[in-house]
C-alpha cells in the first residue's frame, strides 16, 4: 500500500479505522477525568499566529534560599529514560518522586475529513475511505509530555514519522490541552495539510506513544536535526529492536476509553483552530475529543494505535 501525500517530505497514510492494540477498560469517568484539567476560560489571544514551541523545555534553577546557590540537580534538564519513563527529580524524604495524586496520563483524538468546500469536518474513524479522501488528526493530552508517532504498512517495519527533522524543529513536546494536529493546517501548500488516499488499498497503522519524559534510544531536537543533516539514510528514523520491544510491551497495558458520536459532521471551530495554531490551549467549553483514552493506572507512558484502512 502506498500513500500519496507528503508531510514536508514525509510520505504517510491511507485510510482510517480506530483501533487500540492494548486492552480497553470501559470506565464512566474517563472523559470527565480527562477534561477536569482543562482551564475554565481560554487565555486571551494576541492576534498573532505563532506556532507552539515543541522543543524540549529547559528546567529553570530554583532556590528556596536567596542567599544560597541553586541546587544543581534542580537545574538539570531531565535525562532521557526508557519506556516507561522515570522521573528525573531526586527522591528524598521531603520530596516525593511524583505527586501522590498525579493524574492518569491521557490522550484525546479527533479525526477530521476535508469536505467539498475544503473545510475540516469531524468524521467517524470507522468511515470507509476511498481514493481522493483527505483526513487530518487532532490530538490533545491531559498533561505535559512527549509525543512519538510510528507508522507501519501492512504489518511491516516501523518508521518514526514524528518527531521529524522537517517538522517543529524536530521537537515533540506537548503541553497539556494545547492541541496538536498532523498534518499541520499551516503547511505552505494545500496538499501538505492533509493525508490523502490514493488508489492502492491496504492497511497502515499509526502508533501514538505519549510519555512524561523523552524515550531513550530515539533522537529529538538538535540531536535529530544533526542526525538527518549528516546522514540522509538515517531519516526517517527506524526504531531499534529494543525500543520497539518497549513500545510493544506498553501496548499490553490496559487503557480506558470513551467515544462520542455527537459531534460527527460538525466543522472544526475557530477556537480549535486558534488553539492549535497559536498554542493557546483548549477551555472546558471548547469541543471535546471524539475519542478519549486514559491509562488505567498512574504510569508514565501511554501507547495506542489507529488502523488506517483504505478500500
Amino acid at each position: 500500500m502506498r500513500v500519496s501525500v507528503m508531510v514536508l517530505g514525509l510520505v504517510c497514510l491511507c485510510a482510517m479505522v480506530i483501533g487500540t492494540a492494548a486492552p480497553l477498560v470501559q470506565e464512566d469517568d474517563v472523559r470527565g477525568a480527562f477534561l477536569t484539567s482543562r482551564p475554565k476560560e481560554k487565555p486571551a489571544s494576541s492576534g498573532t499566529a505563532t506556532r507552539p514551541n515543541r522543543r524540549r523545555p529547559k528546567a529553570a534553577a530554583v532556590s528556596n534560599n536567596p542567599g544560597k546557590s541553586p541546587d544543581k540537580t534542580s537545574a538539570k534538564t531531565p535525562a532521557k529514560t526508557d519506556t516507561p519513563a522515570a522521573s528525573s527529580t531526586p527522591s528524598t524524604a521531603s520530596t516525593p518522586l511524583k505527586p501522590v495524586n498525579a493524574p492518569r496520563i491521557g490522550l484525546g483524538l479527533t479525526l477530521f475529513m476535508r469536505d467539498s468546500n475544503g473545510l475540516a469536518v469531524r468524521t467517524d474513524p470507522d468511515h470507509v475511505f476511498q481514493k481522493g479522501d483527505r483526513v487530518r488528526v487532532l490530538l490533545e493530552t491531559n498533561t505535559d509530555g512527549y509525543l512519538y508517532i510510528f507508522n507501519t504498512t501492512n504489518d511491516g517495519s516501523p518508521v518514526m514519522i514524528y518527531p521529524h527533522a522537517d517538522l517543529d524543529e524536530a521537537g515533540n513536546y506537548l503541553q497539556a490541552h494545547v492541541p496538536f494536529e498532523i498534518p499541520s493546517s499551516l503547511a505552505a501548500e494545500e496538499r501538505l495539510r492533509w493525508f490523502a488516499f490514493d488508489e492502492v488499498a491496504g492497511t497502515e497503522r499509526l502508533f501514538f506513544v505519549f510519555t512524561r519524559e523523552p524515550m531513550s534510544g530515539l533522537p529529538i531536537d538538535d540531536e535529530l536535526m544533526a542526525l538527518c543533516r549528516d546522514s540522509k539514510e538515517s531519516c526517517p528514523v527506524k526504531p531499534s529492536s529494543e525500543v520497539w520491544a518497549a513500545v510493544q510491551k506498553q501496548m499490553q497495558e490496559p487503557l480506558a476509553k470513551d467515544k462520542t458520536q455527537q459531534q460527527y459532521g460538525r466543522t472544526e471551530t475557530t477556537a480549535e483552530q486558534q488553539a492549535t495554531t497559536r498554542g493557546l490551549g483548549l477551555a472546558k467549553d471548547d469541543p471535546q475529543p471524539s475519542l478519549v483514552m486514559m491509562a488505567s493506572s498512574p504510569r508514565s507512558t501511554l501507547v495506542t494505535t489507529l488502523d488506517l484502512i483504505h478500500k
